[in-house]
Protein backbone atom coordinates (compact mmCIF):
# COMPACT_ATOMS: atom_id res chain seq x y z
CA UNK A 1 0.00 0.00 0.00
CA UNK A 2 3.12 2.77 1.06
CA UNK A 3 4.32 1.67 -2.62
CA UNK A 4 1.16 2.40 -4.60
CA UNK A 5 1.01 5.80 -2.55
CA UNK A 6 4.34 6.31 -3.39
CA UNK A 7 3.69 5.82 -7.17
CA UNK A 8 0.46 8.19 -6.85
CA UNK A 9 2.90 10.95 -5.31
CA UNK A 10 5.37 10.51 -8.45
CA UNK A 11 2.70 11.43 -10.82
CA UNK A 12 3.61 14.07 -13.03
CA UNK A 13 2.10 15.91 -15.59
CA UNK A 14 2.93 15.85 -19.55
CA UNK A 15 2.50 17.70 -22.80
CA UNK A 16 1.14 14.18 -24.56
CA UNK A 17 -0.96 13.69 -21.54
CA UNK A 18 -2.23 17.59 -21.55
CA UNK A 19 -2.95 17.15 -25.01
CA UNK A 20 -5.05 14.07 -24.75
CA UNK A 21 -7.54 15.69 -21.77
CA UNK A 22 -7.60 18.61 -23.98
CA UNK A 23 -8.92 16.94 -26.84
CA UNK A 24 -11.41 15.26 -24.99
CA UNK A 25 -12.56 18.27 -23.46
CA UNK A 26 -13.42 20.02 -26.70
CA UNK A 27 -16.77 17.73 -26.10
CA UNK A 28 -17.78 19.26 -22.85
CA UNK A 29 -17.05 22.82 -24.41
CA UNK A 30 -19.69 21.61 -27.50
CA UNK A 31 -22.15 20.26 -24.80
CA UNK A 32 -21.61 24.11 -23.19
CA UNK A 33 -21.87 26.03 -26.42
CA UNK A 34 -25.24 24.01 -28.12
CA UNK A 35 -27.14 24.77 -24.12
CA UNK A 36 -26.32 28.51 -24.04
CA UNK A 37 -26.38 29.43 -27.93
CA UNK A 38 -30.01 29.23 -28.62
CA UNK A 39 -30.99 32.35 -26.43
CA UNK A 40 -29.24 34.89 -27.83
CA UNK A 41 -31.19 34.97 -30.87
CA UNK A 42 -34.19 33.86 -29.80
CA UNK A 43 -35.93 37.58 -31.45
CA UNK A 44 -33.88 36.23 -34.41
CA UNK A 45 -35.43 32.97 -34.44
CA UNK A 46 -39.13 33.91 -33.88
CA UNK A 47 -39.36 36.27 -36.84
CA UNK A 48 -38.12 33.68 -38.98
CA UNK A 49 -40.20 31.00 -37.99
CA UNK A 50 -43.26 34.16 -38.69
CA UNK A 51 -41.42 34.88 -42.18
CA UNK A 52 -41.59 31.18 -43.39
CA UNK A 53 -45.54 30.64 -42.18
CA UNK A 54 -46.22 34.45 -44.66
CA UNK A 55 -44.41 32.55 -47.12
CA UNK A 56 -45.68 29.22 -46.84
CA UNK A 57 -49.27 29.53 -45.80
CA UNK A 58 -49.73 33.50 -46.58
CA UNK A 59 -50.18 34.60 -43.15
CA UNK A 60 -47.58 34.62 -40.49
CA UNK A 61 -47.68 32.25 -37.33
CA UNK A 62 -49.94 33.84 -34.34
CA UNK A 63 -48.17 34.48 -31.63
CA UNK A 64 -49.11 31.55 -29.56
CA UNK A 65 -47.66 28.97 -32.85
CA UNK A 66 -44.46 31.38 -32.85
CA UNK A 67 -44.04 30.37 -29.12
CA UNK A 68 -45.10 27.04 -29.61
CA UNK A 69 -42.62 26.45 -32.48
CA UNK A 70 -39.65 28.19 -30.14
CA UNK A 71 -40.22 26.01 -27.67
CA UNK A 72 -40.08 22.25 -29.39
CA UNK A 73 -36.62 24.05 -31.27
CA UNK A 74 -35.33 24.71 -27.81
CA UNK A 75 -36.93 21.56 -25.83
CA UNK A 76 -35.87 19.25 -28.52
CA UNK A 77 -32.50 19.26 -27.90
CA UNK A 78 -33.04 18.01 -24.18
CA UNK A 79 -34.90 15.76 -25.82
CA UNK A 80 -32.07 14.35 -27.92
CA UNK A 81 -29.85 14.76 -25.07
CA UNK A 82 -31.68 11.93 -23.41
CA UNK A 83 -31.20 9.42 -26.40
CA UNK A 84 -27.63 10.44 -26.78
CA UNK A 85 -26.65 9.83 -22.98
CA UNK A 86 -28.65 6.68 -22.96
CA UNK A 87 -26.97 5.06 -26.19
CA UNK A 88 -23.56 5.71 -24.21
CA UNK A 89 -23.21 2.07 -23.20
CA UNK A 90 -23.74 0.80 -25.94
CA UNK A 91 -21.76 2.90 -28.67
CA UNK A 92 -18.19 2.68 -26.11
CA UNK A 93 -18.79 -0.96 -25.10
CA UNK A 94 -18.57 -1.62 -29.69
CA UNK A 95 -16.55 0.53 -30.65
CA UNK A 96 -14.49 1.85 -27.96
CA UNK A 97 -13.92 5.46 -26.02
CA UNK A 98 -11.80 7.18 -28.68
CA UNK A 99 -13.99 5.97 -32.20
CA UNK A 100 -17.02 6.82 -30.30
CA UNK A 101 -15.88 10.22 -29.53
CA UNK A 102 -15.01 10.42 -33.42
CA UNK A 103 -17.93 8.98 -34.96
CA UNK A 104 -20.00 11.16 -32.82
CA UNK A 105 -18.90 14.27 -34.58
CA UNK A 106 -20.24 13.29 -37.51
CA UNK A 107 -23.59 14.44 -35.74
CA UNK A 108 -22.50 17.60 -35.12
CA UNK A 109 -21.24 18.33 -38.51
CA UNK A 110 -25.24 17.35 -39.82
CA UNK A 111 -26.99 19.21 -36.82
CA UNK A 112 -24.60 22.52 -37.11
CA UNK A 113 -25.23 21.69 -41.33
CA UNK A 114 -28.71 21.94 -41.30
CA UNK A 115 -28.85 24.75 -38.83
CA UNK A 116 -26.63 26.73 -41.10
CA UNK A 117 -28.71 26.45 -43.90
CA UNK A 118 -31.86 26.32 -42.51
CA UNK A 119 -32.51 30.24 -43.76
CA UNK A 120 -31.71 29.10 -47.44
CA UNK A 121 -33.91 26.58 -47.50
CA UNK A 122 -36.21 28.59 -45.89
CA UNK A 123 -37.32 26.36 -43.38
CA UNK A 124 -37.79 26.46 -39.68
CA UNK A 125 -38.23 21.99 -39.81
CA UNK A 126 -34.49 22.09 -40.50
CA UNK A 127 -33.19 24.15 -37.12
CA UNK A 128 -35.53 22.00 -35.18
CA UNK A 129 -34.18 18.21 -36.61
CA UNK A 130 -30.84 20.65 -36.22
CA UNK A 131 -31.02 20.60 -32.39
CA UNK A 132 -32.87 17.26 -31.97
CA UNK A 133 -29.26 15.63 -33.83
CA UNK A 134 -27.06 18.04 -31.65
CA UNK A 135 -28.83 17.18 -28.69
CA UNK A 136 -27.62 13.23 -29.47
CA UNK A 137 -24.47 14.61 -29.75
CA UNK A 138 -24.21 16.30 -26.79
CA UNK A 139 -26.01 13.71 -24.82
CA UNK A 140 -22.99 11.09 -26.05
CA UNK A 141 -20.46 13.80 -24.98
CA UNK A 142 -21.94 14.25 -21.65
CA UNK A 143 -20.93 10.47 -21.19
CA UNK A 144 -18.41 9.79 -23.13
CA UNK A 145 -15.89 12.81 -22.33
CA UNK A 146 -15.61 12.11 -18.67
CA UNK A 147 -15.24 8.34 -19.30
CA UNK A 148 -12.28 8.90 -21.22
CA UNK A 149 -10.93 11.56 -18.80
CA UNK A 150 -11.19 9.62 -15.99
CA UNK A 151 -10.24 6.07 -17.64
CA UNK A 152 -6.41 7.87 -19.08
CA UNK A 153 -6.18 10.34 -16.01
CA UNK A 154 -3.78 9.05 -12.79
CA UNK A 155 -5.30 8.24 -9.80
CA UNK A 156 -3.71 11.18 -7.87
CA UNK A 157 -4.83 13.70 -11.27
CA UNK A 158 -8.25 12.45 -11.96
CA UNK A 159 -10.32 15.01 -9.74
CA UNK A 160 -8.78 17.54 -11.58
CA UNK A 161 -9.03 16.43 -14.63
CA UNK A 162 -12.57 15.35 -14.36
CA UNK A 163 -13.50 18.72 -13.30
CA UNK A 164 -12.03 19.94 -16.50
CA UNK A 165 -15.48 18.60 -18.30
CA UNK A 166 -17.44 21.03 -16.56
CA UNK A 167 -14.80 23.60 -17.34
CA UNK A 168 -15.37 22.71 -21.19
CA UNK A 169 -18.86 23.73 -20.57
CA UNK A 170 -18.44 26.88 -18.93
CA UNK A 171 -15.93 28.01 -21.47
CA UNK A 172 -18.55 26.85 -24.36
CA UNK A 173 -21.41 29.05 -22.34
CA UNK A 174 -19.56 31.92 -22.24
CA UNK A 175 -18.17 31.91 -25.93
CA UNK A 176 -21.68 31.31 -26.99
CA UNK A 177 -22.70 34.59 -25.12
CA UNK A 178 -19.93 36.47 -26.37
CA UNK A 179 -20.51 35.01 -29.99
CA UNK A 180 -24.30 36.08 -29.55
CA UNK A 181 -23.72 39.56 -29.42
CA UNK A 182 -25.30 41.67 -32.29
CA UNK A 183 -22.15 42.87 -32.97
CA UNK A 184 -20.41 39.29 -33.62
CA UNK A 185 -22.74 36.51 -35.05
CA UNK A 186 -25.79 37.71 -32.83
CA UNK A 187 -26.96 40.22 -36.35
CA UNK A 188 -30.05 39.42 -38.50
CA UNK A 189 -27.60 38.26 -41.50
CA UNK A 190 -25.19 36.12 -39.27
CA UNK A 191 -27.57 33.90 -36.94
CA UNK A 192 -26.96 30.90 -39.04
CA UNK A 193 -23.79 31.13 -38.82
CA UNK A 194 -23.69 31.00 -34.74
CA UNK A 195 -25.66 28.31 -34.79
CA UNK A 196 -23.65 26.60 -37.46
CA UNK A 197 -20.69 27.07 -35.42
CA UNK A 198 -20.69 24.05 -33.74
CA UNK A 199 -19.21 22.57 -36.87
CA UNK A 200 -15.51 24.15 -36.26
CA UNK A 201 -14.77 22.33 -32.68
CA UNK A 202 -16.16 19.21 -34.45
CA UNK A 203 -13.52 19.47 -37.13
CA UNK A 204 -10.67 20.04 -34.80
CA UNK A 205 -11.57 17.70 -32.46
CA UNK A 206 -11.87 15.13 -35.20
CA UNK A 207 -8.29 16.25 -36.64
CA UNK A 208 -6.67 15.41 -32.88
CA UNK A 209 -8.64 12.65 -31.53
CA UNK A 210 -6.32 10.19 -33.92
CA UNK A 211 -3.45 11.40 -32.09
CA UNK A 212 -4.84 10.10 -28.78
CA UNK A 213 -4.42 7.00 -27.68
CA UNK A 214 -8.03 4.55 -26.80
CA UNK A 215 -8.55 4.41 -23.20
CA UNK A 216 -5.79 1.92 -22.20
CA UNK A 217 -8.37 0.50 -19.67
CA UNK A 218 -10.78 -0.40 -22.72
CA UNK A 219 -7.94 -2.01 -24.39
CA UNK A 220 -6.54 -4.15 -21.27
CA UNK A 221 -9.88 -5.05 -19.44
CA UNK A 222 -12.30 -5.40 -22.68
CA UNK A 223 -10.17 -6.48 -25.58
CA UNK A 224 -6.99 -7.92 -23.41
CA UNK A 225 -4.98 -6.36 -25.78
CA UNK A 226 -1.86 -5.75 -22.71
CA UNK A 227 1.11 -4.55 -25.26
CA UNK A 228 -1.22 -1.83 -26.82
CA UNK A 229 -2.06 -0.84 -23.02
CA UNK A 230 0.96 -0.54 -21.84
CA UNK A 231 2.50 1.49 -24.62
CA UNK A 232 -0.10 3.73 -24.24
CA UNK A 233 0.25 4.32 -20.62
CA UNK A 234 3.58 4.65 -21.28
CA UNK A 235 2.80 7.90 -23.44
CA UNK A 236 0.48 9.40 -21.02
CA UNK A 237 2.36 8.87 -17.94
CA UNK A 238 5.35 9.93 -19.80
CA UNK A 239 7.77 6.89 -17.86
CA UNK A 240 8.29 3.22 -18.84
CA UNK A 241 7.24 2.18 -15.24
CA UNK A 242 3.18 1.66 -15.59
CA UNK A 243 3.30 -1.72 -13.67
CA UNK A 244 1.82 -0.59 -10.93
CA UNK A 245 -1.01 0.40 -13.36
CA UNK A 246 -1.41 -2.68 -15.39
CA UNK A 247 -0.92 -4.82 -12.68
CA UNK A 248 -4.41 -2.87 -11.29
CA UNK A 249 -6.09 -2.89 -14.23
CA UNK A 250 -5.19 -6.82 -14.55
CA UNK A 251 -6.78 -7.63 -10.81
CA UNK A 252 -9.98 -5.47 -12.73
CA UNK A 253 -10.07 -7.66 -15.32
CA UNK A 254 -9.96 -10.90 -13.39
CA UNK A 255 -13.02 -9.89 -11.64
CA UNK A 256 -14.75 -8.55 -14.47
CA UNK A 257 -14.44 -12.39 -15.75
CA UNK A 258 -16.20 -13.50 -12.70
CA UNK A 259 -19.03 -10.99 -13.03
CA UNK A 260 -21.85 -11.68 -15.96
CA UNK A 261 -22.50 -8.31 -18.33
CA UNK A 262 -24.26 -5.40 -16.80
CA UNK A 263 -27.13 -4.05 -18.17
CA UNK A 264 -28.96 -1.23 -16.78
CA UNK A 265 -31.61 -3.35 -15.09
CA UNK A 266 -28.95 -4.99 -13.27
CA UNK A 267 -27.34 -1.84 -11.61
CA UNK A 268 -30.75 -1.84 -9.68
CA UNK A 269 -31.32 -5.32 -9.07
CA UNK A 270 -27.61 -6.14 -8.23
CA UNK A 271 -26.97 -5.33 -4.47
CA UNK A 272 -23.04 -4.00 -5.06
CA UNK A 273 -24.46 -1.81 -7.71
CA UNK A 274 -27.59 -0.27 -6.49
CA UNK A 275 -26.61 2.06 -3.53
CA UNK A 276 -23.94 3.60 -6.37
CA UNK A 277 -26.57 4.32 -9.04
CA UNK A 278 -28.78 5.93 -6.57
CA UNK A 279 -25.60 7.91 -5.19
CA UNK A 280 -24.99 8.74 -9.16
CA UNK A 281 -28.29 9.66 -10.01
CA UNK A 282 -29.06 11.88 -6.90
CA UNK A 283 -25.78 13.95 -7.99
CA UNK A 284 -26.92 14.44 -10.96
CA UNK A 285 -30.41 15.60 -9.79
CA UNK A 286 -28.50 17.82 -7.82
CA UNK A 287 -26.79 19.77 -10.01
CA UNK A 288 -30.07 19.94 -12.27
CA UNK A 289 -32.55 20.90 -9.36
CA UNK A 290 -30.16 22.71 -7.67
CA UNK A 291 -32.22 26.01 -10.07
CA UNK A 292 -28.88 26.98 -11.48
CA UNK A 293 -30.47 26.75 -14.74
CA UNK A 294 -33.57 29.02 -13.15
CA UNK A 295 -31.03 31.74 -11.84
CA UNK A 296 -29.48 32.04 -15.64
CA UNK A 297 -33.26 32.24 -16.92
CA UNK A 298 -34.45 34.97 -14.43
CA UNK A 299 -30.64 37.04 -14.43
CA UNK A 300 -31.45 39.13 -17.13
CA UNK A 301 -34.76 40.65 -14.97
CA UNK A 302 -32.49 41.22 -12.11
CA UNK A 303 -29.90 43.02 -13.92
CA UNK A 304 -33.06 44.95 -15.29
CA UNK A 305 -34.23 45.68 -12.11
CA UNK A 306 -30.69 47.26 -11.16
CA UNK A 307 -30.86 49.68 -13.64
CA UNK A 308 -27.92 47.75 -16.14
CA UNK A 309 -28.59 48.92 -19.31
CA UNK A 310 -27.79 46.41 -21.49
CA UNK A 311 -28.31 42.97 -19.13
CA UNK A 312 -26.47 40.79 -22.10
CA UNK A 313 -23.30 42.02 -20.37
CA UNK A 314 -23.97 41.35 -17.05
CA UNK A 315 -25.17 37.60 -18.09
CA UNK A 316 -21.70 37.52 -19.68
CA UNK A 317 -20.10 39.11 -16.04
CA UNK A 318 -21.77 36.18 -14.46
CA UNK A 319 -20.48 33.62 -17.53
CA UNK A 320 -17.01 34.98 -16.35
CA UNK A 321 -17.57 34.28 -12.80
CA UNK A 322 -18.79 30.71 -13.79
CA UNK A 323 -15.66 30.33 -15.50
CA UNK A 324 -13.42 31.51 -13.21
CA UNK A 325 -14.75 29.40 -10.28
CA UNK A 326 -14.66 26.52 -12.34
CA UNK A 327 -11.05 26.73 -12.46
CA UNK A 328 -10.48 27.57 -9.06
CA UNK A 329 -12.34 23.93 -8.07
CA UNK A 330 -9.95 22.54 -10.53
CA UNK A 331 -7.04 23.45 -8.24
CA UNK A 332 -8.98 22.30 -5.06
CA UNK A 333 -10.41 19.04 -6.04
CA UNK A 334 -7.27 16.96 -4.97
CA UNK A 335 -6.89 18.79 -2.05
CA UNK A 336 -10.39 19.29 -0.53
CA UNK A 337 -11.74 16.40 -1.96
CA UNK A 338 -14.82 15.69 -4.01
CA UNK A 339 -17.53 15.43 -0.92
CA UNK A 340 -16.46 18.22 0.86
CA UNK A 341 -16.72 20.57 -2.03
CA UNK A 342 -20.13 19.18 -3.59
CA UNK A 343 -21.26 19.99 0.59
CA UNK A 344 -19.84 23.32 0.52
CA UNK A 345 -21.40 24.14 -3.41
CA UNK A 346 -24.37 23.09 -1.98
CA UNK A 347 -24.37 24.82 1.19
CA UNK A 348 -23.76 28.12 -0.40
CA UNK A 349 -26.06 27.71 -2.92
CA UNK A 350 -28.63 27.07 -0.12
CA UNK A 351 -28.07 30.24 1.75
CA UNK A 352 -27.55 32.44 -1.65
CA UNK A 353 -31.01 31.41 -2.85
CA UNK A 354 -32.27 32.56 0.32
CA UNK A 355 -30.41 35.55 0.31
CA UNK A 356 -31.93 36.02 -3.23
CA UNK A 357 -35.38 35.70 -2.39
CA UNK A 358 -35.26 38.11 0.40
CA UNK A 359 -33.06 41.09 -1.83
CA UNK A 360 -36.03 40.49 -4.77
CA UNK A 361 -38.90 40.55 -2.59
CA UNK A 362 -37.76 43.99 -0.83
CA UNK A 363 -36.43 45.45 -4.11
CA UNK A 364 -39.64 48.04 -4.86
CA UNK A 365 -38.92 49.38 -1.47
CA UNK A 366 -34.78 50.18 -1.90
CA UNK A 367 -32.75 50.25 -5.16
CA UNK A 368 -30.02 48.60 -3.14
CA UNK A 369 -31.44 45.82 -2.93
CA UNK A 370 -31.13 45.03 -6.40
CA UNK A 371 -27.32 45.28 -6.25
CA UNK A 372 -27.45 42.82 -3.27
CA UNK A 373 -29.67 40.22 -5.49
CA UNK A 374 -26.91 40.52 -8.48
CA UNK A 375 -23.89 39.95 -6.05
CA UNK A 376 -26.48 36.53 -4.67
CA UNK A 377 -26.50 36.02 -8.09
CA UNK A 378 -23.14 36.08 -8.36
CA UNK A 379 -22.31 33.72 -4.98
CA UNK A 380 -24.83 31.47 -6.16
CA UNK A 381 -23.00 30.45 -9.34
CA UNK A 382 -19.35 30.43 -7.67
CA UNK A 383 -20.93 28.11 -5.18
CA UNK A 384 -22.53 26.00 -8.36
CA UNK A 385 -19.00 25.55 -10.13
CA UNK A 386 -17.45 24.72 -6.77
CA UNK A 387 -19.32 21.17 -6.39
CA UNK A 388 -22.55 20.61 -7.97
CA UNK A 389 -21.47 22.14 -11.67
CA UNK A 390 -18.26 20.14 -11.97
CA UNK A 391 -18.37 16.83 -9.20
CA UNK A 392 -21.72 14.90 -10.51
CA UNK A 393 -20.05 14.15 -14.21
CA UNK A 394 -16.99 12.55 -12.55
CA UNK A 395 -17.68 11.42 -10.04
CA UNK A 396 -19.79 9.02 -11.33
CA UNK A 397 -16.77 7.31 -13.29
CA UNK A 398 -15.10 6.95 -9.69
CA UNK A 399 -18.09 5.22 -8.28
CA UNK A 400 -18.03 1.97 -11.14
CA UNK A 401 -15.77 -0.38 -12.06
CA UNK A 402 -15.10 -1.00 -15.88
CA UNK A 403 -17.78 -3.54 -16.59
CA UNK A 404 -20.86 -1.53 -14.89
CA UNK A 405 -19.31 1.75 -15.95
CA UNK A 406 -20.86 2.30 -19.37
CA UNK A 407 -24.37 1.44 -18.28
CA UNK A 408 -23.75 3.39 -15.16
CA UNK A 409 -22.87 7.24 -17.35
CA UNK A 410 -25.70 6.14 -19.42
CA UNK A 411 -28.47 6.25 -16.39
CA UNK A 412 -26.52 9.12 -14.21
CA UNK A 413 -26.52 11.08 -18.16
CA UNK A 414 -30.10 10.36 -18.43
CA UNK A 415 -31.13 11.67 -15.30
CA UNK A 416 -29.36 15.11 -15.84
CA UNK A 417 -30.97 15.48 -19.38
CA UNK A 418 -34.15 14.47 -17.58
CA UNK A 419 -34.13 16.59 -14.84
CA UNK A 420 -32.67 19.79 -16.85
CA UNK A 421 -35.92 18.83 -19.39
CA UNK A 422 -38.32 19.03 -16.87
CA UNK A 423 -37.07 22.66 -15.21
CA UNK A 424 -36.65 24.11 -18.34
CA UNK A 425 -40.42 23.16 -18.95
CA UNK A 426 -41.46 23.88 -15.13
CA UNK A 427 -39.82 26.96 -14.17
CA UNK A 428 -41.19 29.53 -16.08
CA UNK A 429 -44.88 28.73 -14.82
CA UNK A 430 -43.22 27.76 -11.37
CA UNK A 431 -42.06 31.97 -11.43
CA UNK A 432 -45.04 33.11 -12.71
CA UNK A 433 -47.33 32.12 -9.71
CA UNK A 434 -44.38 32.19 -6.99
CA UNK A 435 -42.22 35.02 -8.24
CA UNK A 436 -39.06 35.71 -6.55
CA UNK A 437 -39.98 33.09 -4.17
CA UNK A 438 -39.44 30.10 -6.06
CA UNK A 439 -35.82 30.57 -5.31
CA UNK A 440 -37.41 28.94 -1.45
CA UNK A 441 -38.31 25.51 -3.74
CA UNK A 442 -34.79 24.88 -4.37
CA UNK A 443 -33.23 26.20 -1.39
CA UNK A 444 -35.57 23.48 0.34
CA UNK A 445 -33.92 21.07 -2.30
CA UNK A 446 -30.72 22.18 -2.06
CA UNK A 447 -30.68 21.38 1.63
CA UNK A 448 -32.30 18.12 1.15
CA UNK A 449 -29.05 17.39 -1.49
CA UNK A 450 -26.71 18.75 1.52
CA UNK A 451 -28.43 16.11 3.67
CA UNK A 452 -28.19 13.02 1.20
CA UNK A 453 -24.18 13.90 0.03
CA UNK A 454 -23.22 14.02 4.01
CA UNK A 455 -24.77 11.28 4.93
CA UNK A 456 -24.19 8.68 1.81
CA UNK A 457 -21.62 9.89 -0.77
CA UNK A 458 -18.28 8.48 -0.08
CA UNK A 459 -14.93 10.74 -0.87
CA UNK A 460 -13.28 9.24 -3.84
CA UNK A 461 -10.13 11.55 -3.72
CA UNK A 462 -6.93 9.67 -4.40
CA UNK A 463 -8.87 6.04 -4.24
CA UNK A 464 -8.33 3.41 -7.27
CA UNK A 465 -11.22 2.72 -8.88
CA UNK A 466 -10.49 -1.00 -6.92
CA UNK A 467 -10.95 0.30 -3.97
CA UNK A 468 -13.72 2.74 -3.99
CA UNK A 469 -15.75 -0.17 -5.19
CA UNK A 470 -14.74 -2.76 -2.49
CA UNK A 471 -16.28 0.20 0.00
CA UNK A 472 -19.37 -0.46 -1.67
CA UNK A 473 -19.36 -4.64 -0.52
CA UNK A 474 -18.26 -4.54 -4.58
CA UNK A 475 -17.48 -8.35 -5.37
CA UNK A 476 -17.53 -10.33 -8.06
CA UNK A 477 -20.97 -12.10 -8.74
CA UNK A 478 -20.79 -15.48 -6.63
CA UNK A 479 -18.66 -13.99 -3.95
CA UNK A 480 -19.24 -12.74 -0.97
CA UNK A 481 -19.46 -9.29 -0.50
CA UNK A 482 -17.24 -7.28 2.20
CA UNK A 483 -20.43 -6.38 4.53
CA UNK A 484 -22.94 -3.45 4.57
CA UNK A 485 -21.19 -0.37 3.61
CA UNK A 486 -20.47 2.48 6.54
CA UNK A 487 -20.20 6.06 5.81
CA UNK A 488 -18.75 7.75 8.08
CA UNK A 489 -20.21 11.14 8.03
CA UNK A 490 -16.51 13.71 9.25
CA UNK A 491 -14.73 12.32 6.23
CA UNK A 492 -17.03 10.55 3.97
CA UNK A 493 -14.40 7.71 3.92
CA UNK A 494 -16.28 3.91 3.40
CA UNK A 495 -15.73 1.10 5.72
CA UNK A 496 -17.26 -2.04 6.18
Amino acid sequence: MQELEEDRSKTKLNSYLIFCVSTAAIGSLQFGYNTGVINAPEMKLRTFFQNVSSERYGEPFSPGDTTMVWSVAVAIFSVGGMIGSLSVGVVVNKFGRRKSMLFSNVLALLGGGLMGISTLSRSFEMIILGRLIIGVFCGLCTGLTPMYLGEISPTALRGAFGTLHQLGVVVGILVSQVFGLEAVLGSDKLWPMLLALTILPAVIQSVMLPFCPESPRYLLIVLNKEEEARKALERLRGTDDVNTDIQEMKEEAIKMAMEKKVSIPELFRSPNYRQPIIIAIILQLSQQMSGINAVFYYSTGIFKSAGVSKPIFATIGAGIVNTVFTVVSLFLVERAGRRTLHLIGLAGMAVSALLMTIFLSLVSTNQVMSYLAIIAVFAFVASFEMGPGPIPWFIVAELFSQGPRPAAMAVSGCSNWTANFLVGLGFPKLEELCGPYVFLIFMVLLILFFIFTYLRVPETKGRTFDEIEQGFGGKPTGTAAVGPVVFTPDTGNLSS
